[in-house]
């Protein structure tokens, strides 16, 4: 999609610090981390929210998740991390492409606080 910033990501037209990278799902860190490590993975195709996964891209979701398990054990997050995706505007998702941000290195307590 021409207009989203993930897909110019992606696509190397914005610049990033890439965490991970295959076929399915490319990863950066966040430039604006709400934790010592926070990382955003998405899927190399555009999805515009979780509530847009179907059964022919559920796919990627699995392979971010296989990411994120990759990137956990490469960072040595064994003490812990947690995995967000908003969604929608009220969800708090600002960017219409489906992501999943990896948060560790603090004490990342429920609720917020």
């Amino acid at each position: 999609m021409e207009d989203c910033l993930f897909c110019k990501i992606i696509s190397g037209d914005v610049p990033s610090t890439k965490v991970y990278e295959d076929e399915y799902v490319y990863a950066f860190l966040d430039i604006a981390p709400q934790a010592p490590f926070h990382a955003v993975f998405v899927p190399k195709i555009h999805i515009k929210s979780p509530a847009f996964i179907d059964s022919e891209n559920s796919l990627y979701v699995a392979k971010i998740y296989e990411a994120i398990a990759t990137v956990a054990k490469n960072e040595k997050l064994e003490k812990g991390f947690r995995v967000v995706a908003n969604c929608g505007e009220d969800g708090g998702q600002t960017v219409g492409h489906l992501h999943f941000h990896l948060l560790a290195r603090r004490n990342l307590q429920w609720p917020p606080g």
